[in-house]
């Protein structure tokens, strides 16, 4: 298993960070998904071998954020 911490600009609510949860949480290897609204971060926990970094941060710029 992998951890990622991603930053994340444009989240402003909880609409946002249920936003981001669910678009991450439904690719084919993310185990776990939190996301701090504070520290505009998005952690996820994956299994190398189904997903990587790309296609979580794709996935986040397809659904209108920005990741720095």
């Amino acid at each position: 298993m992998e951890n990622l911490i991603i930053k994340v600009m444009g989240m402003s609510c909880d609409h946002c960070v249920q936003t981001i949860k669910k678009a991450v949480g439904d690719i084919s290897g993310v185990q776990q998904v939190k996301v701090d609204l504070d520290k505009k971060e998005v952690r996820v926990d994956i299994d190398g071998n189904q997903t990587n970094l790309k296609a979580i941060t794709s996935k986040i710029v397809e659904v209108g954020f920005e990741v720095t």
